[in-house]
């Protein structure tokens, strides 16, 4: 079997993968390439693949560059199963569209210029149809389930702790009779964040592709980060400023509310201190919701706290923006304020308008709390431009600029060696993707020093073959494991079913709606059932 890197590679651009065995061809990831010009150029390029040909695919999260290319992909004539989380098949639906009415916007703006200059007229990479057919595509999953694709191909997700949903893929592989298993980290994130659980540890592997876009860096201590964002806000406020925080719309925008929701809560905090926070981005509002609906992905901490009756998505100085109008009256008021709007690199989006009209004034600062790649009008502030270009109008930079590292939701260099140092069987090949060269290269020498295995970084469109190892499927998936991981799942329903008949004080009719009432009684009544077939089928 062979494995081709069609996608993050060298550069953290759009992640795509393909596996070629003696039967099937299926993907792993197929993301959009981000960056300056020539890597979002690439995306026009026609698949190294008949999509038509392509047998399944799995998806490790819902973030564009993994993402997608999906609708693209559907287009050109795929028509098989995408396998993902269930968070990520509901971030999905959100993100796909939303990329799909930027291709279409796009490309309408485009042809107008286009037919000014007599030039013929261009197609979007893909319409909302295409996307809203690429959805049906999608197989919600289950962590730590172990599906059976096929007699030969067997997966499990597991919580890769960067957002909502992400997963670390484990494929075993079965070819002439012998098994081998390869794992995909996807974008691992930083432990002791807030939200979500850390990222599992995996027991065991013949090969793996690990993410190393801070492979040769170490991020600064998150509790601090989160200091100096709200020491910056202070400060900004009180000299009358805006602090605008280009932040990506799933994930890092929902751990900001979440952090911002406690700073606010503090006895200490003075009342001219609560300055408005404005969230103005319609895709992360509605990204924010599908975080809600998909609470049991949160870690315990969190959860006890929703338990308390506390909404984490909001408190009294927070303001969703919907609306363009909105977002336009941001522009017109001159008073203390947050804005967190997308996107997270700021090469699109309602940010660039925020920052048009806030980048020449000194008063105010630009907190970056995410990857910048290169070409990005976010990478370009930070490499400390005087002048930009803004919707066709040049602005000065005399805002602050501040880059807080600390809230990245990808794993440093110490990280991602103790990840790799927990499994019990390392494996004989590692090939390191989705970073740029100065932090791939280290971190693979460090990995040849520290645990002598054969480390690559594989540059756009590579192929490799990785060989069977002589097991079988049943050495391969401990039987143990399995019973183990069901026990503990089917425990846990149980415990939060009798916790939540115990607390009665949730369940004031007279506080509640009609149609809320029905809503949880269906979903209690639906538990219940699950719970009863559970006990038919394991006896327990």
């Amino acid at each position: 079997m062979k494995i081709e890197f069609l996608g993050a590679a060298k550069v953290v651009t759009g992640s795509n993968y393909l596996i070629t065995t003696d039967k099937w061809k299926f993907l792993i990831d197929c993301g959009l390439f981000q960056g300056g010009k020539e890597e979002e150029a690439m995306n026009e390029l026609a698949f190294k693949y008949d999509p038509g040909e392509i047998d399944f695919m799995f998806l490790t999260h819902a973030h564009i560059d993994h993402s997608g290319r999906i609708p693209y992909l559907v287009k050109k004539g795929y028509r098989s199963e995408i396998y993902a989380t269930e968070a990520t098949v509901d971030l999905c639906e959100i993100m796909l569209l939303d990329s799909a009415n930027i291709q279409e916007s796009d490309a309408e703006w485009e042809n107008k210029r286009r037919i000014r200059s007599g030039k013929a007229p261009i197609e979007p990479l893909y319409t909302m149809e295409d996307a809203q057919r690429s959805l049906s595509y999608f197989r919600p999953c289950h962590y730590e389930e172990i599906i059976k694709v096929n007699d030969e191909i067997s997966f499990r997700f597991t919580d890769a702790g960067h957002i909502l949903g992400s997963s670390i893929l484990e494929l075993w592989i079965v070819e002439n009779n012998e098994t081998v298993k390869v794992v995909f980290s996807g974008d691992l994130g930083m432990p002791n964040k807030p939200l979500l659980k850390d990222p599992a540890f995996i027991k065991s592997a013949d090969y793996l592709i690990m993410e190393s876009t801070y492979g040769n860096s170490v991020h600064d201590d998150y509790a601090k980060s989160m200091d100096e964002l709200t020491q910056i806000i202070d400060r900004v406020s009180e000299r009358g400023g805006t602090v605008m925080i280009p932040s990506f719309a799933v994930g890092r925008t929902q751990e900001l509310i979440y952090q911002l929701n406690n700073y606010y809560s503090k006895d200490t905090i003075h009342e001219h201190q609560r300055i408005p926070i404005y969230i103005d981005s319609p895709m992360a509002i509605r990204a924010t919701k599908a975080f809600m609906d998909n609470a049991y992905y949160f870690d315990d901490e969190t959860k006890e706290i929703i338990r308390s009756g506390d909404n984490i998505f909001e408190f009294p100085n927070l303001h969703y923006v919907n609306s363009v109008e909105e977002s336009k009256a941001l522009h017109r008021v001159n008073y203390p304020r947050v804005i967190i709007s997308s996107s997270g690199m700021a090469n699109a989006g309602r940010i660039r308008h925020h920052l048009k009209h806030g980048l020449w004034d000194e008063r105010n600062a630009v907190v970056f709390i995410g990857y910048q790649a290169i070409g990005t009008l976010g990478r370009i502030l930070l490499d400390g431009a005087e002048k930009v270009k803004l919707l066709g109008e040049e602005i000065a930079v005399k805002a602050e600029i501040f880059d807080l590292v600390g809230f990245s939701a990808h794993a440093d260099e110490p990280m991602l060696l103790d990840w790799l140092n927990h499994f019990e069987k390392k494996p004989v090949k590692i090939f390191l993707t989705h970073g740029e060269e100065d932090e791939s290269v280290p971190l693979a020498k460090t990995i040849k020093e520290m645990f002598h295995i054969d480390t690559i970084v594989p540059s756009l469109n590579d192929e490799y073959s990785l060989n069977t190892t002589g097991r079988d499927l049943e050495e391969k998936i401990s039987k143990e494991d399995m019973e183990k991981t069901l026990y503990e799942d089917f425990r846990l329903i149980q415990d939060n079913m009798q916790n939540l008949s115990n607390r009665k004080e949730l369940f004031d009719t007279g506080k509640m709606k009609a149609e809320e009432y029905s809503e949880i009684k269906r979903t209690l009544n639906d538990l219940k059932l699950q719970l009863m077939s559970l006990n038919m089928k394991t006896g327990k």
